[in-house]
This record gives C-alpha cells, sequence and structure tokens, in this order.
C-alpha cells in the first residue's frame, strides 16, 4: 500500500512539472518541464494516502463506493489513482497504461488542449469538482440517498470546513436514513494551512475539535502524524472501525423496527500539508507549511531546481514501482479494485448509466377549468403540487422535493398526501408530517438543497428545488458550477445525460408586498440566461394549466437546467388545458381573444412575461378597449423566454421571420416582463424591429404595501401601461394627454385608497377580463 501510494504521488508530482522523460530514465532538463506550471501539490498527497486506504477497504469488503474530493484542485490525485486502478485508459485509450500514455497523462494536465486540475467532468469517478469549495459534503449525501449500497467517501479540506456551505452541510447526517439510504464517511484532512495562512480547525485544540463533531453527531476517528508507516497503521485501523460501525447502524436499521438517528463515525486525518515533498526550497519550509499549497517550486532555468525536482520524483523509487515498460507492477495493479468496483468505473458517478424515467401522471388530469378567459382564479402552484403529489406516488425511490421550509408556504402542500418530510433528528407529537422516510427534503439552507439535490441528479435520480425567488441567489454559484459541469459533460460522450436541475421560484416579486423590498428580487433570471443556450430554459407560465404543462415538459428533459417562475396566490387564469397546451408548447404566441388586429395591421404590440405582467396587460387592453375602441391591438404571450432570442443563439429561438411575423416590422412594442427589464432588451437586440421596443419591469422599486401598489411603484401597472401606449402609438397622440390625465387620476385614487383603507381598490381586486363579466 505505501508503494501503490508513493506511485500516486510519483505521478501526481509528474503531472504538475513534466512534458516528457516520464520514467526519468534521462538526467531532467529544462525541456522536460512544462513552460507553465500550474496545479495544486498541498492537498495531493493525502488524497493519494486516502484513496488507497479505500480501495483496500472496497476490496476486503466488497463494497461499492465513490469518491468525492472536497479540497480545491484536487485533480492530480484522482487522475493518478483512475489511470493506476485502469479506468482512465478505458475510456481514455491514448493514455494508455505504459510509459507513452504516461507522458501523454504528464502532457495534458493543466496545459492547453488538455484537462482541468480539478477533478473536474473529465475525470473518470468525479461527481464534484472541486474547484469552488463548499459543496463535497452535500454532494455525498446527496448521492446516498436512495443509494441503500452505496458508501461516498467525502474528504473535506480544512480550508474548505471554513466555507458557510460546509460548515451547514454537517447536519446531513440528521437526514440520512440507514435503512433505505446509503453511508457517508467523511474524512476531515487537516493539513494546517490554505494559500498562504493557516486553517481555523487546524488550530484549535484535539479536545475542542472532538467536541465539534461529537456536536455535529459524528463519532470522530483520528489518525495523526507524519511517519508514512505508522500513519498507514492508524489509517487501516480508523476505517475499519468507521466501516464496521456504518455496516451494524445499517445492519440494525434494516432489521426491522423502529429506526433511529444513529451517530455515523467520521475519520479526522491530520498530516503535513505537501507531505513526501521537500522540507525546503532555497532554504525556506516548503512541506508542512502553506508554501506547498500549489506548485512547491518554480524558475526552473535555475539548476538546483531541475535537480531538487529530480531527486524529490526519485525519492518515490519509480523503478520499484513501474516495470520496463512503464507498467505498474503487478503486485501493486493487484491493490486496486476490478471492475465497477473501482472508484473511477462506479456507475453512480456517471449517473445517466443508471437513470430511469420517470413514471409520470398525465398532467391534463389536472387542469383548472377556464370556461372563459379569467373566469375563474385558482393557487397555480397548488395545481402544480397535485401533479407532484402523484408523481411521488408513482417514483417511490428515484425522486425528491427539496426546499428550505417552504413546501407548504409554496402550495406544494399536497405533497404531505403521498410522504413526510424527511427527519432524522427527535421529533414531538405534534409535529406536521416528520418522518424517517420522508421524501420532502427540507432545511433552512438554501446551499443545502441545492448540493443534496445536485448529488442525487448526477447519480441517476431525479428532482425539484422550490424556492422563494428573492432567494435562490444564495446559490447563484452552485447554479454556475452546475451549469459549467452539463456543459462540458455535454461534450465527453461517455458521461450519460443525467435528469435535469429543475428549479421552482415561486413567492416572487410582485407578491412580496407583504414581506417587502427584502424579499423582492427577481434577478436569477438574468444570472441564468449567461450560461450556454443548450443548458439553460427559463419559463414563465401566466397560470395554472400552462404551469401543468412546463412542469411535465422540464421532469421529462435530460442535462439542462430548467427554470419556472410561477406565482402561488389566487390569481386570474387564463386558458383551458387544450389552449394552454397549444401556447406553451409553442412557447409564445398571440391569444386571439385578447387580439382586435385581425383585420389588418395592428397599431401597437402588446407582449407579457410572467403571470402578474399578464394580468396587468390584459386589464390595460380592456380599458383601451373601453377609451380608444377603435385602436388594433395584438397581445403576446410569452412562456419560453428563449424564444425571444434568434434561433442561432438559442435552441428555442425563434427566427428572425417568425420574430417579425409577431412583433411586426415598424409597429410599436410595449412588453411588461416579470423581471429587470434590460433583459428583454438583451435577449433581442439583434431583431432589426428591437428600436420599436419599449419595456416595462421591476425596477428596483418596493416596500410593504399591497399587491397593486407593488406593480404601480414600479410603473408596470395597468394605467401606467395605458399612457406608454399614447405615448407610442401616433394615431393617439391628439388624445394622449386627455388619456393620460384619466390613467394619473386613477392612479392618485389609488394612493388614496391604500393609505385609508390598507387594501386595493374594489375594481382592481375583482377586476374580470370583459367575456368574464359577461
Amino acid at each position: 500500500m505505501d508503494a501503490y501510494w508513493r506511485a500516486a504521488n510519483y505521478l501526481s508530482v509528474g503531472q504538475i512539472y513534466l512534458l516528457d522523460n516520464p520514467l526519468l530514465r534521462q538526467p531532467l532538463q529544462l525541456a522536460h518541464i512544462k513552460p507553465r506550471l500550474l496545479g495544486h501539490w498541498g492537498t495531493t498527497p493525502g488524497l493519494n494516502f486516502i484513496y488507497v486506504h479505500m480501495n483496500r477497504l472496497i476490496r476486503q469488503r466488497d463494497l461499492s463506493m465513490i469518491y468525492i474530493a472536497g479540497p480545491g484542485h484536487g485533480g492530480p490525485a484522482v487522475v493518478a489513482n483512475t489511470w493506476l486502478e485502469g479506468s482512465y485508459s478505458e475510456l481514455y485509450s491514448d493514455i494508455s497504461q505504459d510509459e507513452e500514455g504516461m507522458r501523454r497523462l504528464f502532457r495534458q494536465f493543466s496545459f492547453p488542449g488538455g484537462i482541468p486540475s480539478h477533478a473536474a467532468p473529465e475525470t473518470p469517478g468525479s461527481i464534484h469538482e472541486g474547484g469552488e469549495l463548499g459543496y463535497a459534503l452535500f454532494h455525498a449525501y446527496g448521492a446516498v440517498f436512495d443509494n441503500p449500497d452505496l458508501v461516498a467517501c467525502c474528504v473535506v479540506g480544512d480550508g474548505e470546513a471554513e466555507t458557510g456551505p460546509l460548515a451547514a452541510s454537517w447536519h446531513s447526517n440528521k437526514f440520512l436514513n440507514p435503512r433505505t439510504d446509503g453511508a457517508v464517511l467523511p474524512i476531515l484532512h487537516l493539513n494546517g494551512y490554505k494559500i498562504a495562512n493557516p486553517t481555523v480547525l487546524a488550530r484549535i485544540s484535539h479536545s475542542e475539535l472532538e467536541c465539534l463533531f461529537v456536536g455535529y453527531g459524528y463519532k470522530p476517528y483520528f489518525v495523526e502524524g507524519e511517519d508514512p508507516a505508522s500513519m498507514h497503521q492508524l489509517m487501516a485501523a480508523a476505517v475499519d472501525h468507521a466501516m464496521d460501525q456504518i455496516s451494524d447502524i445499517q445492519r440494525q436499521a434494516r432489521a426491522g423496527g423502529e429506526v433511529q438517528r444513529p451517530r455515523w463515525p467520521m475519520i479526522i486525518l491530520r498530516s503535513p500539508k505537501g507531505w513526501t515533498g521537500p522540507k525546503e526550497v532555497d532554504g525556506k519550509k516548503s512541506e508542512g507549511y502553506w508554501r506547498s499549497h500549489q506548485v512547491p517550486f518554480s524558475d526552473m532555468e535555475k539548476p538546483e531546481h531541475l535537480r531538487l525536482l529530480e531527486d524529490w520524483m526519485l525519492s518515490y523509487l519509480p523503478r520499484e514501482l513501474f516495470d520496463a515498460e512503464g507498467r505498474l507492477r503487478p503486485e501493486l495493479a493487484a491493490l486496486a479494485p476490478t471492475g465497477e468496483r473501482r472508484m473511477g468505473a462506479n456507475p453512480h458517478a456517471n449517473g445517466g448509466v443508471l437513470l430511469h424515467d420517470l413514471r409520470l401522471p398525465d398532467f391534463r388530469d389536472y387542469a383548472v377549468p377556464v370556461p372563459t378567459p379569467g373566469g375563474v382564479r385558482a393557487e397555480s402552484t397548488r395545481a402544480m403540487g397535485e401533479f407532484l403529489r402523484d408523481v411521488m406516488h408513482r417514483n417511490p425511490h428515484n425522486f425528491r422535493v427539496f426546499g428550505p421550509d417552504e413546501t407548504a408556504s409554496n402550495r406544494l402542500g399536497a405533497l404531505f398526501e403521498a410522504t413526510d418530510r424527511r427527519w432524522m433528528a427527535e421529533r414531538l407529537a405534534d409535529d406536521d408530517h416528520l418522518g424517517v422516510d420522508g421524501r420532502v427534503m427540507e432545511i433552512l439552507s438554501e446551499h443545502a438543497c441545492e448540493g443534496w439535490l445536485e448529488g442525487y441528479l448526477l447519480t441517476g435520480r431525479h428532482g425539484l428545488f422550490s424556492c422563494y425567488e428573492a432567494f435562490i441567489h444564495i446559490i447563484d454559484s452552485m447554479f454556475n458550477q452546475h451549469a459549467k459541469w452539463l456543459k462540458v459533460c455535454s461534450e465527453i460522450p461517455w458521461r450519460r445525460p443525467i435528469a435535469s436541475l429543475n428549479i421552482l421560484l415561486t413567492s416572487h416579486v410582485w407578491r412580496q408586498d407583504h414581506n417587502g423590498f427584502s424579499h423582492q428580487d427577481p434577478g436569477f433570471i438574468d444570472h441564468v440566461v449567461n450560461k450556454k443556450a443548450d443548458i439553460i430554459r427559463v419559463y414563465l407560465p401566466p397560470d395554472a394549466n400552462t404551469l401543468l404543462y412546463v412542469t411535465d415538459e422540464c421532469l421529462k428533459s435530460r442535462n439542462l437546467v430548467n427554470v419556472i417562475v410561477a406565482g402561488k396566490q389566487l390569481e386570474r387564469q387564463w386558458l383551458d388545458m387544450p389552449a394552454a397546451i397549444n401556447h406553451a408548447s409553442a412557447g409564445i404566441g398571440m391569444w386571439e381573444w385578447a387580439c382586435s388586429d385581425q383585420s389588418g395591421e395592428p397599431d401597437i404590440v402588446l407582449a407579457a412575461a410572467g403571470d402578474v405582467p399578464t394580468l396587468e396587460m390584459l386589464a390595460a387592453i380592456d380599458i383601451l378597449r373601453q377609451i380608444v375602441p377603435a385602436l388594433k391591438i395584438r397581445f403576446i404571450n410569452v412562456v419560453d423566454l428563449m424564444t425571444l432570442q434568434p434561433q442561432e443563439e438559442h435552441p428555442h429561438g425563434l427566427s428572425d421571420t417568425e420574430f417579425i411575423s409577431l412583433f411586426r416590422a415598424d409597429t410599436p412594442i410595449l412588453f411588461a416582463y416579470h423581471g429587470y427589464p434590460w433583459l428583454i432588451h438583451r435577449l433581442t437586440y439583434r431583431r432589426s424591429n428591437h428600436a420599436h421596443l419599449h419595456v416595462r419591469g421591476y425596477k428596483e422599486e418596493g416596500t410593504t404595501t399591497t399587491p397593486f401598489d407593488m406593480v404601480v411603484l414600479n410603473h408596470l401597472d395597468r394605467f401606467n401601461l395605458v399612457m406608454d401606449v399614447a405615448n407610442q402609438v401616433p394615431k393617439l397622440q391628439s388624445q394622449a394627454a386627455h388619456i393620460k390625465q384619466q390613467m394619473r387620476d386613477m392612479l392618485n385614487r389609488h394612493t388614496q385608497y391604500i393609505h385609508e383603507h390598507g387594501e386595493d381598490m374594489p375594481e382592481i381586486r375583482n377586476w374580470q377580463w370583459p367575456e368574464a363579466r359577461e
């Protein structure tokens, strides 16, 4: 095992430094060194150490295990070990297990046309890149939910342990059911330093550190030292104790009877940073210090640095490790697991291999009856919740819903007819829908919900994350990483497509009037559309039936991030189910019953995206029909926001011909949009009629007020929209002053009314589309 560890360390150093001469058959020369030295050494020997000990555990106990390298830039270790075990060469035949393959392995690392320095999608066995710190443990727990035979070995770096998400992630053990789930073996790797500073957990006492993790609910096993011989013995004993404890916990839970929350084991490994590397470089401490964090030394033009590198690599005794052809010696190769038991070949780390389609009910069975447009009111997400309830019923082992304490608040409470909230901590008699077998995952940490769901999806299952719109920003960066992961995976033939990341944003900006300004922010959409067009979709269904169609489509999709924005409050319903299917399947279209331009060119095109903007634009059309009945209006509703982009930029984008056919070439366009107005301009800037486009949306105005006053504050209300029409349509110029005066009078009346009565005017609260009033 020590020799195997030395082989992994040798390969890791070679990846960072060498272009050629992989087995050092010749004296090392500058020509053998990469011109740019990139990568991180400090964490790598510890990762290699853990990997070889997990290999022993897998072989002796026939375990199914995946390896999650949390420390940033741990790529050299995972690449080295997957090459040693053979899984790397099976996927990349040009990186063969011989001297030439080793040369290619070294050359490609952090090199143009090669691979990143992280455990990226290109790395076999990886579901976690590690480039951004804080999410490793969430991914590990998400991976083992509903995977009773899987063990996730999750290495947490002590720098990573300082992040907020990682600090919260230790509580994941309160949600792990040993009867139905697998196990996570967390290994906190204390090597003492970050890039240039000591780490907090490495500088507190042994007793305080132990108390911390006992308080988190773990049984910590300590492995501390720097002498390899004794450290191997200590590590072997610790992993055996930990695995014995995991086996006992699972055996007792699966024997029947009541399941109690166990105290799961973890390992705290304290070893030197840059272990086995140079003790000093240029007279300054390196091993066991922050200077070994990245590349321990560069300036390879210096002969003494060349000699130092050569001595360092030869200290691993490569001739004892590799034969004359550069192959790992058979007695060492025999230490690795075989087949799918190799951590680089475990199918759970390529989740699409294990993915099964959801058994979906017919979403049409949950339709809200709509006899006339706007004739009924309903809570759109409540209808969605009834659909999700039956998705949960039909898929009891591969579908979960995640959210930060908001499932019922977001009107998805029907889910609790099918399942409980997962809860392994203490339960009281009057608790509401808490259970050890619950499949709704609620914890007041958006990071946890997102991280668990990502781990769940990456290992071949399905799910949905619902969140208040304003606070989804908490996981902006996590979404970034997942979207980037999907983008790269789509270019790797052996990575099979996984279920899409589905995010429902509700309790949105326009109905946070009761919570106030702090809860008002629709900007996540802007963030999402920065990502590659092949990966992202944004939907703004205006009512329940379009929401049901969109939800069904999202749950069927693969390798996407689907963002759905839908209100949870009682709202007017516009389309019956057949009309909703026709409209939502196209993503954009005219609502003929709201148009008055059937006999010729429209005087103005009015468009809306989002439930509240749709309501306000239709109410504005109602006013315009009454005061200027001859005005020819075309109304367009947008469900799929990406249809606005040219088809050259997004798969769902309209062609220029289709766009002009809808919006016309020279007609004024007024667009009422759910979010920040400039996004619509950004999506349409290449359209030839963009100069005619005027957009209303959220303009960072809000407070605790009435629902209608929220749209008034942002000039998205029906009265301001009517004034915009008066300003834009040439044929209305003679009447514009009168129209605007009427609208200003209505706005003044509104303000006085809400200040006196504390609610919106009756004609606002009770407004209906004309056909519904008849």
